[in-house]
């Protein structure tokens, strides 16, 4: 099927509020640094934003940002997404970096679309706009699709997971690397989401009556409550995987 694309538009904010709320837990919209820089992708870097659609129906939203990396991608840092963007920010506003990569933020995927292989033209997409804007990789925090049914499971183990024909389990990793992606690292500290015990009742819809760690809907890892303190904290783990460009 053809689709159209749409790049560089305020539009695709809207589009992308709408997509989000459909898809992610409603823990995953409480990032404190996501909330301080997310609105800078439709303002600083609004050329690297980009949605597709049939007709006027949203079918996947693609947010990135460049950013200045000068050593090797094994040495990413395992605070992931929340370092990309406030990486990109400082370079943008400060440093006067020239960026050299750019960062695939995330992929939303509009539900009715899932399954039909729109995931593979989204990142094709995202390394089109990298060599067209003059940047020699594609570096994604990914956020394995499976990795919520195994929280328990270290993600170092999990990415380890393959099947019989020697690809990764997880598909998400599997549409990278069979798009020639590398896996370079873990990012073990991606997002980190904290809040009231209050807060993750509310989020959730469970109830946390004593301290520990609690497995909930959607989330990689379990959540650490602590009653005393009136707290609950979230690390998310991601996966480092880089697309190397030719330009």
């Amino acid at each position: 099927m053809s689709y159209r694309i749409l790049k560089g538009k305020k539009s695709i904010q809207g589009f992308q509020q709408t997509l989000s709320s459909t898809i992610w837990p409603e823990f995953m919209q409480h990032d404190a640094v996501v909330d301080i820089y997310w609105q800078n992708l439709y303002e600083n870097f609004i050329d690297f934003q980009f949605a597709l659609l049939d007709d006027e129906e949203i079918i996947g939203i693609g947010n990135t940002i460049p950013l200045n990396w000068q050593k090797s991608f094994p040495e990413l840092p395992e605070l992931g997404l929340d370092w990309a963007l406030e990486k990109a920010n400082i370079d943008f506003n400060k440093n006067n970096l020239k960026p050299n990569v750019l960062i695939g933020v995330q992929i939303l995927i509009n539900k009715k679309y899932q399954g039909k292989g729109i995931s593979n033209e989204m990142l094709d997409i995202m390394k089109d706009l990298a060599i067209e804007k003059n940047l020699n990789s594609l570096a994604l925090p990914v956020r394995p699709t499976l990795k919520h049914q195994y929280p328990l499971i270290p993600i170092n183990e999990y990415i380890k997971w393959q099947r019989d024909d020697g690809l990764p389990f997880d598909p998400w990793i599997r549409v990278h690397i069979k798009s020639g992606g590398e896996i370079t690292g873990i990012c073990n500290r991606s997002m980190v989401i904290s809040g009231t015990v209050t807060n993750w009742k509310k989020w959730t819809g469970k109830e946390f009556p004593g301290n520990g760690d609690y497995i909930i809907d959607g989330a990689l890892n379990p959540v650490k409550i602590d009653i005393k303190e009136n707290t609950g904290e979230y690390v998310e783990p991601n996966v480092w995987i880089i697309h190397k460009l030719a330009g």
